[in-house]
């Protein structure tokens, strides 16, 4: 090697940088850092910049560094497009989020068209992986796994008994209801009544007289709480001690003041586990935070799990590894995903609304079996 090309040589390599360096991977963050879900979509942030800090620590992925670039959505599902297309737009392979349902069905098909993988948080509405998206995975129960577990403890609690399936006539409390109704018929069971129901008084006294004339037993109710709320309290106005089962739409402060609601069966996610501060942090995280931290977290270890399974940062390559089931360790515990990129067992518990010995009726604590 002549004098001058040895001088090129070391002159490529100073500025190549340290041996070995590599471009940093960029992953992508969608949340609401605006508007009224600004505190989860904080919570969110928080988690996935623990996360990918740690990670680096340890010496990154595959050899490379990450970088996690944020953007807001306010979780508006035309924002949420636009950010989409702002990540496909700069080569971001990899998405944290969106976090509501809303902001992710909007911005899911651009995501898919762009190759890019995203892993949802908190996205819950059912049809999200039922569309053909193959780079989709989200880390929370969906609606209708949620419905489907409503449906089968109708089925295994009150086998052989009159059973009912209400909703409030939302397309969130419907699409529980019609899963509902489809894990119960499963199991052999067969509902005496389905209807929908809103807040009408009308309706509602409408309702709790079918409910007496088939001698209802039980029901499973799909939707939010203060329709539910309205129902509960004419059935038990009416006499009847009809047991309902609903889903964590019934997670409203208010429900523990309806009359005869103590009782009543509810499918919710487990808390979140709380991460632990971060050294030289000095504002603890808000109750919201606390929501999506752990797993906007556990987002970043699914993606660095699946890129160093694949071996590769090719996201198809990536959701292969992810779509195989192969479970992978997380800070939620472990978790796998379906050919759809749902959860393969969902972390849904049964909870119950219970008087507590100070008189308050609440659910915490109260879990009871599937």
């Amino acid at each position: 090697m002549t004098k001058r090309s040895a001088l090129a040589t070391l002159l490529a390599l100073t500025l190549a940088g340290p041996a070995g360096a590599a471009e940093p991977l960029r992953i992508g963050l969608a949340a609401p850092l605006s508007g009224p879900d600004a505190g989860f979509g904080q919570g969110a942030r928080l988690g996935a910049e623990q996360a990918v800090a740690e990670i680096n620590r340890a010496g990154g992925v595959l050899g490379r560094k990450l970088q996690l670039v944020v953007q807001d959505d306010a979780a508006d599902p035309k924002q949420a497009v636009a950010v989409a297309r702002r990540f496909a737009g700069s080569g971001v392979r990899f998405v944290i989020g969106p976090l509501t349902s809303g902001a992710a069905a909007a911005a899911s098909p651009v995501y898919e068209e762009a190759g890019i993988v995203s892993v949802t948080p908190g996205a819950t509405w059912a049809p999200l992986t039922r569309r053909g998206a193959g780079l989709l995975f989200r880390l929370s129960g969906s609606d209708a796994q949620q419905g489907a577990l409503g449906g089968a403890l109708l089925a295994e609690r009150f086998r052989g008994k009159p059973v009912a399936i209400v909703h409030d006539k939302t397309s969130f409390g419907r699409g529980l209801a019609d899963e509902a109704a489809r894990a119960l018929k499963a199991r052999g069971g067969q509902e005496r009544l389905f209807e929908g129901v809103s807040r009408d008084d009308r309706e509602t006294a409408a309702l709790v007289a079918k409910l007496r004339a088939l001698g209802i037993e039980a029901l499973y109710f799909g939707g939010l709480s203060a329709p539910a709320a309205g129902l509960i309290r004419a059935m038990r106005e009416a006499g009847l001690t009809t047991v309902v089962i609903g889903s964590d739409g019934l997670l409203d402060r208010d429900f523990s003041q309806v009359p005869g609601a103590e009782g009543t069966l509810m499918t919710v996610s487990p808390a979140p586990p709380r991460l632990p501060e971060p050294k030289g942090t000095r504002t603890p995280r808000s109750p919201e935070a606390e929501m999506f931290a752990a797993s906007a977290y556990a987002a970043v270890e699914v993606l660095r799990q699946g890129i160093e399974g694949a071996r590769s940062v090719e996201p198809a390559k990536v959701a292969a590894t992810l779509h195989s089931g192969v479970p992978l360790r997380t800070v939620l515990g472990e978790v796998a995903f379906d050919a759809g990129g749902d959860l393969v067992k969902p972390p849904f518990t049964v909870q119950a609304w219970r008087r507590l010995p100070d008189g308050r009726l609440d659910f915490a604590g109260n879990e009871t079996s599937p």
